[in-house]
């Protein structure tokens, strides 16, 4: 049997395994009873699991004296907006993310319409081993349902006020978009055509059987690749099942890799509204040339957008991310939203007047190598062990796992906070000695 997984992310299974409708309840339950037992908005992506999953969620929600507002099949995004903008006192979002269709998972909002903040969210974690004291049916809780929340995400998006919306439709972008059969196909091709792009679909339909593994790395887009040839597109975009990670195929067909769709949106962002850029220490060191050029500053977070979401709010920053393609436009809302990042993305390319290619070329060089070791959970920690080990010879910063700091490289290895797996991150100049690099860690750390 697969192991749960129970972070402070929320929870994370594999569905009829680790995650039953009976454990989704239990945990429901728990998060009503922590919100107050006040309304909660609820959200999910196109999983075939997702309706067993909303059923048992709302059961939970609803017994304990929870009024639930459906806001049915959409982004992650989506739902924390819906939460911040009305009386709501939390949400959850019913995704697994970038995982793949076995899995599904309950991602936690506050009544801010953000992720739990980490020390709340250690509160929730800490009260499921509690009893859940269920009311009486004279006080359940209502279900009543949202249809709009996509069209109001959209409207935000549109009224980002450095965004030149006629510029953008003038230019009449040919798109192609790619929602891997997620929430993605539901608001993707309806925010396109609102900037008045030529729009080619590919994916879009929910059934949650994904056409793709859905993280949207580049060995996982070939079809969105052929797509932009064949159809000579100005651009090609691709989102996870959740909607919060965005990728880009430039104008030639090619996957620039999704630390640009970040790296992008800060230098357009930056010519715009000078301000600090936030991100994670698995992202860029570019971010870093890019904070260079415009005179502001880089603060580095642990991995998990909430972390930079968090101080981009304390330090009143105008643009953050993280590295697996994960925008976060503070005019919109604090979180990754991809359809935020598609709206920058063509802004950039109205304004600059210059292709994908040559914007991409204008980003300093450095070359990412990822990687992963799938591994008993009780092992985790012996196998991070070992990292110190390893590397005596470098400086180690230990913020979030440990990063192995040198001259114009470094190497993140952490453990997964959804998944019982070790991620190494290594970036260098270039790209074969990313590689090697990332090869030679994970032989080190599994001998």
């Amino acid at each position: 049997m697969s192991k749960l997984m129970v972070s402070v992310s929320g929870i994370r299974g594999i569905y009829g395994d680790s995650l039953t409708a009976e454990i989704a309840l239990k945990y429901a339950a728990h998060f009503g009873v922590f919100s107050k037992r006040g309304k909660i908005i609820v959200g999910r992506d196109s999983r075939t699991t997702g309706i067993a999953m909303f059923n048992a969620v709302t059961a939970g929600l609803m017994s304990v004296g929870c009024d639930v507002v459906d806001i049915g099949i959409v982004s992650t995004p989506t739902v924390l907006l819906a939460v911040e903008e009305s009386d709501a006192m939390g949400g959850i979002s019913i995704t697994a993310s970038h995982n793949s269709a076995e899995w599904n998972a309950m991602k936690f909002v506050g009544e801010n319409g953000m992720f739990l903040f980490p020390e709340n969210a250690s509160t929730l974690v800490s009260s499921f081993n509690n009893d859940v004291n269920y009311i009486g049916w004279d006080n359940i809780g209502k279900l009543t349902k949202d249809d709009n929340a996509t069209a109001r995400h959209i409207n935000k998006i549109m009224d980002i006020s450095y965004l030149d919306i006629e510029k953008i439709k003038a230019k009449k972008f040919k798109v192609v978009i790619d929602s891997v059969n997620g929430a993605g196909g539901l608001i993707s091709p309806k925010l396109l055509k609102n900037f008045g792009c030529e729009v080619i679909e590919l994916n879009s339909e929910p059934p949650g059987i994904f056409a793709r593994t859905p993280e949207p790395l580049n060995k996982n887009l070939t079809q969105l690749e052929a797509a932009v040839k064949k159809h000579h597109a100005d651009i090609g975009f691709a989102t996870d099942p959740d909607v919060d990670r965005l990728a880009i195929v430039d104008e030639n067909g090619n996957c620039i890799g999704e630390e640009f769709t970040l790296l992008l949106s800060e230098k357009f962002i930056l010519s715009k509204i000078k301000g600090d850029i936030v991100t994670n220490l698995s992202s860029s060191m570019a971010s870093e040339d890019i904070a260079a050029e415009f005179g502001v500053k880089v603060h580095r977070t642990r991995v998990g957008e909430i972390n930079v979401g968090k101080l981009m709010m304390e330090i009143n920053s105008s643009v953050g991310g993280e590295g697996n393609g994960g925008v976060i436009c503070p005019e919109v809302h604090y979180t990754r939203d991809a359809p935020a990042g598609i709206a920058v993305i063509l802004g950039y390319l109205a304004e600059s007047g210059k292709t994908v290619s040559q914007l991409a070329d204008q980003i300093p060089k450095y070359y990412f190598a990822k990687n992963k070791i799938k591994v008993d959970p009780a092992e985790l920690d012996s196998i991070m062990a070992k990292v110190p080990e390893i590397f005596t010879d470098y400086e180690l910063d230990t913020t979030d796992g440990i990063k192995i700091l040198g001259s114009k490289f470094w190497i993140h290895v952490r453990k997964s906070g959804t998944e019982p797996i070790i991620r190494i991150y290594v970036e260098m100049e270039t790209a074969e000695k990313s590689e090697t690099i990332c090869k030679e860690t994970i032989s080190k750390l599994l001998d």
